[in-house]
């Protein structure tokens, strides 16, 4: 697991001093001081490598997700709504630390090879963000619930992104606004029936 984890990190690495296009295993390895066939053990190719990093990333950041609902929904979805900008800030601590973070979300949004791994945490943590809302909102559609927070889920994931892209707001305006955003859409949620 060990040696996985630093192919992983070297990978990470690499991916945010060369881009997707460029990177490759026999780069990694050289970078790792291992040689192919050592790679070749856990990874088939380097989409294989990205899909494993970007999963990776998409658990850490899931994790956040699932302590904070975990810490607010018995409160409520007032609570829920009144630290969203926590959720937003904790998840960029993540990618932040995370090995090429930033240029993993990049590559999961920009590489159809690997557009699968977000889609499908984001559909898992979407379904789990439902799950509590259904017992908050019981007379809420769980249909137009998935559908919506779907949308949000979406949002949170892009605001992440824009903190490496844009340089024309400060980031704690960046999590301000769209933790604003975020919770009045919960709050109307909360105020209307979903159907």
């Amino acid at each position: 697991m060990q040696t996985r984890d630093h192919l992983l990190d070297v990978a990470g690495e690499l991916l945010g001093e060369v881009g997707i296009e460029r990177i490759s295993t026999n780069m990694i390895c050289a970078r790792a001081g291992m040689t192919p066939p050592a790679l070749y053990r856990y990874f088939k190719d380097k989409y294989a490598v990205l899909e494993t990093l970007g999963q990776r990333l998409m658990d850490r950041q899931n994790e956040v997700l699932f302590g904070w609902l975990e810490r607010h929904a018995p409160n409520g979805s007032e609570a829920l709504t009144n630290h969203i900008e926590d959720l937003l800030r904790d998840t960029a601590l993540v990618t932040a630390a995370e090995p090429g973070g930033v240029w993993t979300e990049r590559a999961l949004r920009a590489s159809p090879a690997l557009a699968h791994v977000r889609i499908a945490s984001h559909r898992f943590v979407t379904d789990r963000i439902v799950d509590v809302y259904a017992g908050l909102l019981p007379n809420a559609s769980r249909e137009a619930l998935w559908r919506r927070i779907r949308l949000l889920v979406e949002y949170g994931y892009a605001t992440d992104e824009m903190l490496s892209e844009e340089d024309r707001i400060p980031h704690d305006e960046i999590f301000r606004e769209a933790a604003r955003t975020l919770r009045l859409a919960f709050q109307e949620m909360a105020e209307e029936k979903i159907s």
